[in-house]
Formats: structure tokens, sequence, C-alpha cells
């Protein structure tokens, strides 16, 4: 088996996904201790909720890009970094259903705290992500052409017989008319 190569854009998922998780740690105490104060426990447990219901469905793109790009230079790589991101995405949307389902009719569960506990995160998200994107430097490695050198006899050769072509087509005299 290849060993694959690596993808420039897996020091930026990381990053994005450490950041993101402490972040989101932050965001449920301060949020936790806001909502504590709003609706006690109750309030407490909502954001929790917001914040782990954000950070899992942001997290699971970055981990399944990166899980992805392991098979980066074989010779499935487009067809298995798109169906295991798809699956991702199945797997967001399933949880996504499974959990609001669940906890949908649940008491403790304060729906206009969970919700902004659930934006908050969705937006602090997007701030890292722009953040880390500024901040990472990605190597762009660039094949330039080779050239010949300008004193090869073989390429002056080369380009005469290609001029005396061109000039001889269009010199010659047209015919029908």
């Amino acid at each position: 088996m290849n060993t694959p190569a690596p993808v420039a854009s897996n020091p930026v998922l990381r990053m994005t996904l450490i950041v993101g998780g402490i972040v989101n740690a932050v965001i449920a105490v301060i949020g936790g201790i806001i909502g504590y104060l709003l609706a006690s426990q109750d309030g407490m447990w909502s954001v929790v909720a917001g914040v782990l219901f954000g950070f899992i469905f942001l997290a699971i793109t970055g981990a399944s890009i990166l899980i992805a790009n392991r098979w980066n230079g074989t010779d499935l790589y487009a067809t298995l970094f798109f169906a295991i991101v798809l699956g991702g995405w199945l797997v967001k949307f399933v949880i996504f259903l499974v959990g609001f389902f669940l906890i949908k009719d649940q008491p403790w569960l304060h729906s206009q705290i969970f919700y902004v506990a659930l934006v908050v995160t969705v937006l602090a998200s997007l701030i890292v992500d722009v953040i880390v994107m500024q901040k990472m430097r990605i190597p762009i490695e660039i094949a330039l052409p080779e050239t010949v050198a300008d004193d090869n006899e073989e390429n002056d050769v080369v380009q005469r017989s290609n001029r005396e072509e061109i000039d001889d087509t269009n010199s010659s005299p047209k015919e029908g008319n």
C-alpha cells in the first residue's frame, strides 16, 4: 500500500478543532453561569446541551475531512474523500434528528436558552475558522516547467525550421485566383 502524501490543509483542520474545542468549553462555562442565573440548573444544562450540539456538528465535518485525507495520493482518494465526508453529513443529520427528538420534550430544556447557546457556538466556530485560516501559513509547491537554455543549438535549429515552414506556407502563391 502506498504511503499517503501529506495534505497541506491538515494542520489548519487540526488547529480549528483544537481552538474550537477550547472556545466551546469557555462558552459552555460562561454560558452555563448565565443560564444558571436565568433559569437555575435547567438553564445551565440547556446551555451545555446547546454548546455540545453545536460543537459536535461542526467537529464531525473537520474530523471527517481529516480522516478522508489519510488516503491522499491513492487511486481512490477522490471517491473515498467524498464518501467519508458525505457519510459524516449523514451521521450529523441522524444525530440532529435523534438528538432533537430526544431532548425536545425534556422538562429541563429551556428552548430559548438552548437556541441562543447553539447560535453563539456556531458563530464562535465560524470566527475561529476565519482566525485560524488567517494565521496559518500553508506552503504551496508549484512545479515550474523546465526550460531549454537559450544557447542550446538544438533549440535554435528547431525554432529556425519552424519559422522557415511558416514562411514557406505564407509566401507560396495561391492557386485558383
